[in-house]
């Protein structure tokens, strides 16, 4: 793990009132994200651990490219973000990153393989190629039985492992997790955990949020924050 995939160097996010940028007005913003510093190297299992309103989800946001900070330095995957304009930073998110959010954002009228094939209808990649790459991580996942049925027919924890299916099919360089297992019971989220730990040990980078200590636990290297700063930073 000699290559950094993520690097982030004095990061500060302040929300302003809607209208206001903050540039040299008089607003008062809401200071969510203060000085944060920190590398993750590539292959690197971490947890960002905290309390709601710790700042960890706007963290995630930042670094999957999904927000921009207020002030401060990233670097994905070598590349500065600030320099690159919307469509940039689109095209590495939609290439390099994987996502896997707390509620599965499963579009409801279509099956379980057609949600998996999304992301890559944009890649210029064959749609029989997408359907055989979406086919062999419903199998991976233990979904080969689920293909067919949408989501209503799922249980919750075979929709977040058709979540972390669809996450995978681009081959992302890093799995980006905000509460995962939220959702779900504990023997579930055992098993969607067991997944995580496949994906790790393929190779690829994860950044995972969450409020769970015992779930914090798996990566491993914990990062916790308090009031927008990181307090701690942990390897297991």
């Amino acid at each position: 793990m000699d290559q950094l995939a993520i690097r982030l160097e004095a990061i500060n996010k302040t929300f302003f009132p809607q209208g206001e940028s903050g540039n040299g007005g008089d607003a008062l913003g809401i200071e969510v994200l203060k000085s944060i510093s920190l590398d993750v190297e590539s292959g690197e299992f971490i947890a960002l651990q905290g309390t709601s309103g710790s700042g960890k989800s706007t963290l995630l946001h930042i670094i999957g490219l999904l927000d921009r900070p207020t002030s401060g330095t990233y670097t994905l995957l070598g590349r500065d973000a600030a320099s690159l304009d919307d469509d940039a930073q689109s095209d590495l998110r939609n290439l390099s990153l994987g996502f896997v959010f707390q509620s599965f954002y499963l579009i409801p009228y279509a099956s379980a393989l057609e949600n998996v094939i999304l992301p890559g209808l944009y890649s210029g990649r064959p749609r029989s190629e997408l359907i055989a790459r979406a086919e062999s991580l419903m199998e991976q996942v233990g979904l080969a039985d689920r293909m067919n049925f949408k989501p209503s027919r799922l249980s919750g924890g075979q929709q977040q492992r058709v979540a972390m299916a669809r996450a995978l099919l681009n081959k992302p360089q890093i799995i980006l997790a905000d509460e995962p297992t939220g959702q779900l019971d504990s023997a579930t989220s055992s098993e969607i955990m067991k997944l995580f730990h496949a994906v790790h040990d393929a190779g690829q980078t994860i950044v995972l949020v969450t409020h769970d200590e015992e779930v914090a636990k798996e990566a491993g290297r914990i990062i916790r924050l308090h009031d927008g700063c990181i307090v701690e930073d942990v390897s297991g």
